[in-house]
């Protein structure tokens, strides 16, 4: 009988066993036996799971201060006296729950999420981390500057007393806010580690940020930081560096801040005079013209009038100031004589009562705010440029703002897996070939140049500068005055934005949470010359000031190639077309050798994964260039009158839209050869000119139709006139804007696009800003000094 129950029993059990893993599997089972075996081997199972599985918060557990007051032992470290007394207090502080240490544990970073999704910010809140170590003294009599850490622990357990008292809500947080007063000073630091999590991914940097007494040093934060570690991080993690605020930057002791001070306020005061002595004119100008008309209205004109009617000693000169036309050779402006005779054009500030200005006062009107302004903001373009330029410009520039502020939004993100998803989308490839850009810069830059010169060179007035001269001598003096005017025009600008980047970038690697993107804190000091010279695309990327700055030097560059090229032309056209088609084919020939030993594939490789070898460098970017300076010889040669078919027009369009369309969106999800790579990355540049040659010319021709009166939107010159000043401060503008965040960004698809907007909106109003203060003046200037006939007014 006893058999037989138990046998029933062990039967039941089976079949419990086997029904319950039925319904939790949803499988049926009829192999009792190895149910059995199943149910038997699991325990050993679980055993080995729970001794060998690490979890992902165990691995990435780098700083814990559960871990810290376990570990932590005064004396027994190599740390600072003083921070290791502090580290007591505060292991203490978090034993006894003290709201003070609470809060400055919940400042400090941990891993919380998003480890696979890119997120190696675990950076906490260096804002919480500085509120609550501000002297909360003043607020609560009990606890003056001089009390001991006993008599602050016993205010500061009164929290304690009240949570225990029953009190809740916001009465109690009015009480314990008052009594939150930290025994010392704390400081925020910026823990840069290796974790090698080889298990899930490669090894990978985390930037951690932690709030601990402001006593210790970068030497002892990495100490605790190894004490704070878990097991597991504490095996496989180092810590590389740590930032600490001891040696904060001071830019008052900074030479460099002291220049651009007194520099400022030179051109502040300069800009004041000018533009009161511009009103002052005006109304010199507007009293003089009522008297006129007083005259005119009483009949008494009729010996100041000829036989014709016009009034004689009358306000009839012209305008001296002169217009800005978009040269994109450098994204600034150019100076052009304004011709025209009307009155109603008659720029009273350069006026005054029958007298010629002397150049004193010129010079001073050229930092006149209002006359700049106005000179910016002219809806009408002279007759010696192309007015399709303007919206090229404008239109590129808000691209390349676009393709930076992608840039600096992947790298500071806390998922920045997120680019590679937008990656795959069709319409990202618009920012991931955002470098053609640049290749617009560079052909609207040859296009101006070289059609400028030859219209000044027609006119003769280059013949000012070689007075009395021949040959090679005259054609080196016409060099020598290009180079010194367009250094003179950029550069003010560009050396006052250098110097606004190097103090910035000296801040922000002190105080800011995040670290610079380029150590433009240290470059700028060691190699801003490079920069002033126009040669810092020589030397490697990581010694660049203004890394942005490449694309000046390589203009620059250029012009100074396409500045021989030209001189060249005037006398020896054949020699000047014979040099300009070897250097383009050694451009291509040199571009394509480098892309090829170096495996470069345009279609999957970062655009920027050979910065130091193809996309900064002259020998490679300068086939877009010489092709500008064809079309605007051509232009010339023309005189934009050229007359085609409608099948001509047709074919030249599509041709055009289909090449800047495959050169856009063409590489999607393509794999290329490596000679096709090497081909296409040769290629391509030149191809984008020679689509946008085609626009140029049929717009520049009256073959443009709507295209052309996009481009040549007159609500687009302003913001062409200033693309040179928007293009220097642009990334500073971004940086400012990053490196001011207490946390990482968060991706999605409307915040890059809302941080777009905003950054062009900032980046457009400063350059505004540096357009009137430093390049409108400078322009201004070089056209008064420049050789030139004196008017009379």
């Amino acid at each position: 009988m006893r058999s037989t129950m138990r046998l029933l029993i062990v039967t039941l059990l089976i079949v419990s066993a086997i029904y319950a893993e039925e319904i939790s599997t949803g499988i049926p089972n009829d192999n009792a036996e190895e149910s059995i075996l199943r149910v038997r081997s699991l325990p050993t199972t679980i055993d080995v799971i729970e001794k060998n599985w690490t979890s992902l918060s165990d691995t990435l557990d780098v700083f814990s201060a559960r871990n810290l007051v376990r570990n932590w032992a005064e004396g027994k470290y190599a740390v600072g006296v003083q921070c290791g007394k502090d580290i007591t207090t505060y292991v203490e502080a978090l034993n006894n729950e003290e709201l003070w240490a609470l809060k400055a544990d919940d400042a400090s970073g941990r891993f919380t999420n998003g480890f696979f999704w890119g997120n190696s910010y675990f950076i906490g809140s260096a804002t919480e981390c500085d509120y609550i170590g501000q002297d909360y003294s003043r607020k609560n009599p009990k606890i003056g500057t001089e009390s001991s850490i006993e008599e602050v622990r016993e205010f500061n357990a009164e929290p304690r007393k009240l949570i225990n008292a029953g009190l809740s809500g916001n009465n109690m947080w009015a009480q314990t806010n008052s009594v939150d007063v930290p025994p010392y000073r704390l400081g925020f630091y910026m823990m840069k580690l290796s974790v090698n999590a080889s298990r899930y991914t490669t090894t990978r940097l985390i930037h951690l940020g932690v709030c601990l007494p402001f006593s210790c040093s970068a030497s002892d934060v990495a100490v605790i930081g190894k004490l704070a570690a878990g097991e597991f991080a504490a095996k496989h993690s180092l810590i590389e560096k740590v930032r600490d605020q001891h040696n904060l930057y001071d830019m008052y002791a900074d030479p460099v801040f002291w220049i651009l001070f007194g520099v400022s306020a030179i051109v502040l005061i300069l800009m004041i005079l000018g533009t009161g002595y511009d009103y002052y004119l005006s109304e010199k100008v507007v009293g003089k013209r009522n008297v006129i008309y007083d005259l005119e209205k009483h009949g008494k004109l009729d010996h100041l009038t000829n036989g014709n009617g016009k009034v004689l000693n009358a306000v009839q000169g012209k305008a001296y100031l002169p217009v800005p036309v978009a040269d994109s050779s450098s994204n600034g402006v150019q100076p052009i004589n304004n011709n025209n005779d009307r009155e109603s054009d008659l720029q009273p500030t350069s006026t005054t009562e029958g007298r010629q200005l002397s150049v004193l006062e010129e010079l001073l009107l050229s930092f006149s705010v209002r006359a700049n302004l106005k000179i910016i903001c002219d809806r009408n373009v002279g007759g010696d440029t192309i007015s399709t330029v303007h919206g090229l410009r404008a239109i590129s520039m808000a691209w390349v703002i676009l393709g930076h502020t992608c840039i600096i939004l992947f790298k500071y993100s806390d998922n920045m897996e997120f680019r590679k998803v937008a990656e795959k989308r069709f319409l990202f490839q618009t920012i991931t070939n955002g470098a053609f850009s640049v290749d617009t810069f560079f052909f609207m830059g040859g296009v101006l140049v070289s059609f400028l010169y030859f219209r000044t060179n027609a006119k003769g007035d280059l013949k000012r500068l070689t007075q009395g001269t021949r040959g090679i001598v005259a054609g080196t003096l016409k060099f020598i005055g290009l180079i010194m005017y367009r250094f003179s025009r950029l550069t003010a600008p560009y050396m006052f934005v250098l110097g606004v980047v190097e103090i910035s970038m000296k801040y922000f690697h002190s105080n800011s949470v995040f670290e610079p993107p380029t150590a433009d804190h240290y470059n700028c000091p060691n190699y801003w010359w490079r920069n002033l010279l126009y040669i810092n695309t020589w030397f490697p990327v990581e010694q660049m000031c203004m890394l942005w700055s490449w694309y000046l030097a390589d203009d620059t560059q250029f012009y100074i190639v396409g500045g021989v090229i030209l001189v060249l032309a005037t006398n020896h056209f054949k020699i000047a077309a014979f040099l300009l088609v070897t250097l383009m084919v050694s451009s291509w020939g040199t571009t394509g050798y480098i892309a090829l030993i170096n495996n470069h594939m345009p279609s999957s490789d970062d655009p920027l994964a050979l910065f130091d070898k193809i996309y900064d460098k002259p020998w490679t970017r300068l086939g877009p260039y010489l092709i500008g300076m064809t079309v605007g010889y051509f232009l010339f040669k023309t005189d934009c009158k050229v007359k085609m078919s409608k099948t001509t027009v047709v074919v030249g369009w599509l041709l055009s839209s289909a090449c800047l369309l495959s050169l856009l969106y063409g590489l999607y999800e393509t794999e290329l050869a490596p000679a096709t790579a090497a081909a296409y990355s040769s290629l391509s540049h030149s191809a984008w000119a020679l689509s946008l040659a085609w626009i140029v010319i049929a717009c520049s021709t009256g073959y443009g139709g709507y295209v052309n009166k996009i481009l040549s939107w007159p609500l687009l010159y302003p913001f062409s006139r200033v693309t040179y000043c928007a293009y220097l401060v642009h990334p500073l503008v971004i940086r400012l804007t990053v490196m001011n965040l207490d946390s990482p960004f968060h991706l999605g698809k409307d915040i890059v696009g809302i941080t777009f907007l905003g950054q062009l909106v900032l980046s457009y109003l400063f350059s505004f800003i540096v357009s009137v203060t430093f390049e409108a003046p400078v322009v201004s200037m070089l056209k008064i000094l420049l050789p030139k006939k004196r008017r009379r007014i």
